[in-house]
């Protein structure tokens, strides 16, 4: 390691937690309920939008492509609660290996922070479906960071509130590129994309990314190694 990592900021959805495509059928129904036809070539533009910038704070997203605020809102009100929804019919699981990588990262005496695009309603509804409040030292979203993804808000936030010393001590894992992006732009010696989630192995490089894993769960041997 070219540094000695004392913090770890981990994604959630498609790097921790199974996301099983709840992101893009919430995203229908929230255009649904802007009048846009789901069969129509609006709404396939709109979804390749949201596949390219999965990982990205959802309001910023809606505010691309509705323009409008009033409109981005009721679009981001309305994708929440049909994620809401979905969670709670059981449509929420960890990713394997997910939990113990975690509770062997702070075996490991590392601070662990989990972090999302979501909303902190929609990020208290994951944590409470799969038990994980305690799970982490730290959860934030953007709204409590500044902003959200691609920019290096949530990392550096997460190190100024665990109380690290140095951005070089920071390890970012996520499965997209803009998870990238934000450990590159904090200054992350650790830069770490997973494939079980949006983005694959060349877009994860091409966004920063100093390591490229299967999975959260090999996380800790590379860090331990």
């Amino acid at each position: 390691m070219p540094h000695d990592i004392r913090l770890v900021v981990l994604d959630m959805a498609g790097t921790t937690v199974a996301d099983d495509g709840l992101v893009e059928r919430a995203f229908r129904s929230a255009a649904g309920s802007l009048g846009v036809e789901a069969d129509g070539p609006e709404h396939a533009r709109m979804l390749e939008h949201v596949r390219v910038t999965m990982g990205e704070s959802k309001i910023s997203v809606f505010r691309h492509l509705f323009g409008e605020e009033e409109k981005a809102q009721q679009a981001n009100a309305a994708f929440e609660a049909a994620y809401h929804d979905l969670v709670d019919e059981g449509h929420c699981a960890a990713l394997p290996g997910a939990a113990e990588a975690i509770a062997e990262l702070r075996g490991q005496g590392r601070k662990v922070v989990l972090t999302t695009g979501f909303s902190r309603a929609t990020q208290d509804r994951i944590l409470a479906a799969l038990g994980w409040q305690d799970i982490a030292d730290l959860t934030l979203c953007p709204a409590e960071a500044g902003r959200g993804r691609p920019y290096p808000d949530l990392a550096l936030t997460a190190l100024l509130r665990t109380g690290t010393d140095d951005v070089r001590g920071i390890a970012v894992a996520g499965d997209t590129g803009y998870d990238m992006l934000t450990g590159v732009r904090a200054g992350a010696s650790v830069v770490a994309g997973v494939l079980t989630g949006a983005h694959d192995e060349q877009r994860l490089r091409a966004d920063g990314a100093t390591h490229v894993l299967a999975s959260i769960a090999e996380l800790p041997g590379l860090l331990a190694g």
